[in-house]
This record gives structure tokens, C-alpha cells and sequence, in this order.
């Protein structure tokens, strides 16, 4: 919207032309997205009081995290706020991809929610049943990969991009790709979703990816770049950028209240939305083995489940001490506080080889 009113008022006032640079937008809206959710954190945290959303702790789980039984959970809706009002104002709002990385965020957003709900309101330990909740954020993902066949037009942007290659890009047709959209956004959603299990552990991984994905993007909207760093070219991809910077605010300001020890939990309403959206812009700048690198500490949180869950069914047996891995380390002895920066750590090791993937070819 600011943009739109720019371009209007730009010859009376200069200053306005600042808004045409979408690198002056993304630091604005990360700034205003930061501001807001520290600014309405408090009320939020309030609210969710009121409403008695308290958390439920595992006590088959390291014991110290007991004591936050009935910290208040939901608080991913502060971050969807921050972020739809964010880029309501500073995107294009005449750009798809925009409103398509709302739709996801919401929908995905609504998924948890009631997910949420029911576990903490109606006391329901299963919250919303595993298949409905896969067969709604599939719905969602299906419906993002045939918006992005509607607005994809270049035969170079339906490949497959293998990094570390010159040469490696495999086109696929529509349902391959249909399939890649659906098993990208549900994964990186529910990899998310498994990650968020510590105070402060998922918020800044998020902002590292986010990093990587709007310097992905950036690249990807312009043509000289692209294709000088052979990466597919794609139109429009700049505003991705903005919502990096929307995401990277919302989640910091979150991370305000959510650090150790957390006043407010995130929940699946936050973890699912922001998953999905992330892996959402992936699919945009066709970077899905990149992104897999740079979301590598949600990978290996999934992962360790996977493992966990398969190795148990067929030898009754248990792989780590507790699955998620993050739990694992508290249980050989870890503090949560070295966990939580270590994996950090281990985020900002993964941005910078994924970023690497540009130039290494």
C-alpha cells in the first residue's frame, strides 16, 4: 500500500522514491515487524492468559521443563499478525507471489490453530488428527503449486536445479512439479513444527533462512544476475525479499518473549504457517536441494524422528534417548540454553553453505 502511494505523491515529495528499491522496503519492513510484535507482544501474551491456553509438558521429557506447564502457547498468531499487516504495507501488492505466500502463511496458520485448540481448550491430546491435518495442509499445497502453474510462464523456471552443477536441471511436467510443491511445503511445515520444542530454538534458525532465501530471491528477479550465477530466472521474485524481512522482524520481536525462560510459547499455529511459507519460497526461486541445506537443522530435527519412529517399530529399540534430537542432547546432559545457541550455531554454518551454492558451480 505505501508503495502504491508513493508512486503517487513521489513528485511532490522525493524522499518517497526510496520505497521503489525493494532492499529499502525489506529493512523497513523488518524494522516495522520487529517493532510491532515487541510492541504488541505483551497485550498478546495477556490474551492468550485470559484465554487459559496453557502448555502441556511431556513428563516422560527432561524434567526441568516441567516448571513451564501452563506458560501460555498460541503466540505464532503474533507473528502471522506482524507479518500479513507488515506486508500489506510495504509489498507490490500487485504481486502474486505476495498474496500467494499469505494464502499459505494463513491457511497453515488456521490448520495450527485449531490443532492447538483442541488440545489445550478441549483437552484433546491428539489435537487435530494427523490425517486431517495432512490432508488440509496438502489441500494448501496443492493449491499454492497450481496457482505458481498459472503464473510460471518460463520454460527455465520448471526445472529441477541441482547446486554445486553447471549443468544439472531436470525439467518436470506439471504433476511432477505438483507433487515437488506438495512434498516441499508439507515437509518444511511439519519439520518446522517437530523443531519447536525449546525456548528461542526455532525463531532465529528461521531468520537465517530467511536470509538465504531473500538473497536466493534478489538474485532470481534479475536477469543479469541469474544468469550470470546460472540460477533460473524468475519475474517478480524481488518482493520475496520484502516478505523475508516482514518474517525476520516478527520472529525476532517474538524471540523478545519466547527466550529462555519463555513467557510465551509459539505452538503449531506459528511452527506449521511459518514452515510452509518458507518452503513456499523455495519452490518460488526453484532452490529445493539449497533450501534442504539451509533449512538442514529442520531436516535433521525430522529426520531424527523418522528414524526414531521406524527403528522402534521394527526392533523395539530406540535410536536416540528422546526424539526430537533437541531433546536428546538435554537428556545426555546438555543445558537447554547450549542446545538452543548451539543449534543456532549449526544455522548459521548451514546459510553460509547453502550461499555457496551460488558460486560454486
Amino acid at each position: 500500500m505505501l508503495l502504491f502511494l508513493a508512486d503517487i505523491f513521489e513528485h511532490h515529495f522525493s524522499m518517497l522514491r526510496l520505497f521503489d528499491y525493494v532492499t529499502f522496503r525489506a529493512l523497513a519492513a523488518c524494522l516495522f515487524s520487529l517493532l510491532f510484535s515487541i510492541l504488541a507482544g505483551n497485550k498478546v501474551i495477556t490474551w492468550l492468559t485470559h484465554l487459559k491456553v496453557g502448555q502441556s509438558v511431556r513428563d516422560d521429557g527432561p524434567q526441568t521443563h516441567l516448571v513451564k506447564t501452563g506458560t501460555p502457547t498460541m503466540g505464532g498468531v503474533l507473528i502471522i499478525i506482524s507479518v500479513v499487516i507488515t506486508d500489506l504495507l510495504f509489498t507490490d501488492l500487485f504481486n502474486p507471489y505476495i498474496w500467494l505466500l499469505l494464502f499459505v502463511l494463513v491457511g497453515t496458520g488456521a490448520v495450527g490453530f485449531i490443532d492447538d485448540y483442541r488440545k489445550i481448550v478441549y483437552k484433546d491430546s491428539k489435537g487435530l488428527p494427523g490425517r486431517k491435518k495432512m490432508l488440509f495442509q496438502g489441500l494448501i499445497a496443492l493449491i499454492a503449486g497450481i496457482v505458481l502453474l498459472s503464473i510460471v510462464h518460463l520454460p527455465k523456471t520448471m526445472e529441477f536445479v541441482v547446486p554445486f552443477s553447471k549443468s544439472m536441471a531436470y525439467p518436470f511436467g506439471t504433476i511432477g512439479f505438483l507433487i515437488l510443491t506438495y512434498l516441499v511445503i508439507c515437509g518444511s511445515s511439519n519439520a518446522v513444527n517437530l523443531t519447536d520444542g525449546l525456548d528461542g530454538l526455532v525463531s532465529f534458525p528461521v531468520t537465517t533462512v530467511c536470509i538465504g532465501l531473500g538473497i536466493f530471491a534478489y538474485v532470481a528477479s534479475n536477469k543479469i544476475f541469474s544468469n550470470h550465477l546460472l540460477l533460473p530466472y524468475v519475474p517478480g521474485s524481488q518482493e520475496l525479499v520484502v516478505f523475508c524481512g516482514s518474517l525476520i522482524g516478527s520472529c525476532l520481536g517474538f524471540l523478545w518473549f519466547n527466550a529462555y525462560p519463555a513467557r510465551v510459547f509459539m505452538g503449531d499455529v506459528g511452527s506449521l504457517a511459518i514452515g510452509a511459507a518458507l518452503g513456499t519460497m523455495a519452490i518460488i526461486v526453484r532452490q529445493e536441494i539449497a533450501y534442504a541445506i539451509l533449512a538442514g537443522l529442520f531436516v535433521m530435527e525430522a529426520i531424527s524422528v523418522i528414524l526414531q519412529v521406524g527403528y522402534f517399530k521394527m526392533r523395539k529399540k530406540r535410536i536416540f534417548l528422546m526424539a526430537p534430537i533437541h531433546h536428546h542432547f538435554e537428556l545426555k546432559g546438555w543445558k537447554e540454553n547450549q542446545v538452543v545457541v548451539r543449534f543456532w550455531i549449526i544455522s548459521i554454518v548451514l546459510l553460509l553453505l547453502s550461499l555457496s551454492t551460488i558460486k560454486l558451480r
